[in-house]
């Protein structure tokens, strides 16, 4: 029994090790961070969640998404007071995270050997690994720890790449070079913290697809983000078809409110209290006679509406 509990010991630092040593996260790892996602994955473990929903979610407001996270108890997703590059475009995708930190030449050397036995390009710099990996949907976000002069993630050839993979941009706690150009990329866009004419020096990547922190927020691979003018928000990727849903029956249900008040056919405490029989058969009804085309399958109206009392 003690040398089974030694050999699982073993096992068990040697895969903590493991992950340790590398610069991107296993498959595995991922897996973990990420386990109550039960649908698609891309290859590297991240979740994949659907192109339709991510449409959807463009729709929808911070402060709903907001709403569903607190009651779900995740606090810490928001992160707000961006400069936009185009900011009346609204962004979302599935998050490849990257960490950067202050250069240290012992881990350098570390990282850049372990990014040469992961197959990562050698030539320029390590700035561009997490750039290698995207794909068609996904948004890149990086914590640059607020770095601006000499902590410039990307200018506009780096921005090209970008798009070229993943059609989307970046959210970057710190800055960029360049803006001029990366304005000029046609579907681009970027949430930073800054600019700065200078390049990238003194400033190392640790790690790909690892947990990390966005100001406010924490972020992990996979997690679907909404980025607005008004701030960035980060799902967990398991709550994003319960947050869009909700979040567009709340937008409904408003919009059924306000309709009602202009008709002065309910008093303002009615619709801002909880419901009572008539309100939510009138709702039910309004839903039925929608004139538009309701954002959600009828499936998943009723299985919303089934476990709510109004």
């Amino acid at each position: 029994m003690k040398n089974k509990f030694l050999l699982v010991t073993a096992l068990i630092l040697g895969s903590l090790l493991s992950r340790a040593q590398r610069v991107g996260s296993t498959p595995e790892y991922v897996i973990a961070l990420t386990s109550q996602w039960k649908g698609e994955r891309s290859p590297d473990g991240r979740p994949r969640v659907s192109d339709s929903l991510l449409e959807r979610l463009k729709k929808i407001s911070l402060e709903d998404v907001w709403g569903v996270l607190r009651n779900k108890g995740y606090q810490n997703q928001f992160e707000g007071d961006w400069q936009v590059i185009h900011p009346d475009s609204v962004m979302t995708g599935r998050v490849v995270t990257a960490q950067y930190m202050p250069s240290r030449p012992d881990l350098i050397d570390v990282v850049k050997s372990e990014g040469k036995a992961e197959g990562r390009a050698q030539q320029g710099g390590t700035n561009s690994w997490p750039i290698d990996i995207l794909v068609d949907g996904d948004v890149y976000v990086a914590d640059g720890y607020l770095k601006m002069a000499d902590g410039t993630l990307i200018g506009d050839n780096l921005g090209n790449a970008i798009y070229a993979k993943s059609h989307r941009g970046v959210i970057f706690y710190g800055s960029v070079r360049d803006v001029a150009g990366l304005e000029e990329i046609q579907g681009f866009n970027g949430w930073i913290k800054g600019s700065d004419p200078s390049y990238i020096q003194q400033m190392m990547l640790t790690s790909i697809n690892a947990p990390i922190r966005v100001g406010r927020a924490v972020v992990l691979p996979g997690d679907v983000v909404l980025a607005t003018r008004y701030g960035t928000i980060f799902i967990p990727a398991y709550l994003c078809q319960e947050v869009v849903v909700t979040s567009e029956v709340t937008e409904l249900r408003d919009e059924f409110g306000h309709q009602r008040l202009r008709e002065k056919k309910y008093l303002a405490g009615q619709i801002d209290s909880k419901w009572t029989e008539e309100i939510r058969k009138d709702f039910l009804d309004w839903l039925h006679n929608y004139p538009g085309k309701l954002p959600m399958t009828k499936k998943e109206l009723d299985d919303y509406l089934k476990e709510r009392n109004y």
